[in-house]
C-alpha cells in the first residue's frame, strides 16, 4: 500500500559565483560552477575554520592565472625545472564528459 502526502522540500535553485555574484547557471545544461574549500584542523592558525567558495567559470579561471602566477613568482630562481612546470596546474583529467575520469593528465 502506498501512503501519499505533500511534502515541501527545500531544494537548491541557484548558485551564485562568490565573486562576481552572477549566476552559475547554464541555460539547458544546469548549474556549472566551481568550488574552492577548505577545512582547518589542529595546529593551524585557523582551526576550526571552515571555508566554501563558488566560482563561476570565468571567476575561477582567473584565480587559477593568478596561482599559475604566484607559483612563477615563488619558483623563479628554482634551478628545478619540475618546479616551474604551470601547463596543467591543478588540471587531473580532460576529456571527462561523463565524470568518468576521461584522459588522465598525469605524465608517465
Amino acid at each position: 500500500m502506498k501512503v501519499k502526502e505533500k511534502k515541501e522540500v527545500e531544494t537548491v535553485s541557484d548558485i551564485l559565483c562568490d565573486v562576481c555574484l552572477e549566476s552559475t547557471r547554464v541555460e539547458d545544461v544546469g548549474l556549472q560552477y566551481a568550488m574552492l574549500q577548505a577545512h582547518w584542523g589542529y595546529g593551524s592558525a585557523h582551526d576550526g575554520e571552515r571555508y566554501e567558495i563558488h566560482l563561476c567559470e570565468r571567476c575561477f579561471f582567473q584565480t587559477v592565472a593568478s596561482l599559475k602566477q604566484e607559483r612563477r613568482a615563488q619558483t623563479m630562481f628554482s634551478e628545478n625545472e619540475k618546479d616551474k612546470l604551470t601547463d596543467n596546474f591543478g588540471m587531473v583529467a580532460t576529456d571527462d564528459f561523463f565524470n568518468d575520469g576521461g584522459r588522465s593528465t598525469d605524465k608517465p
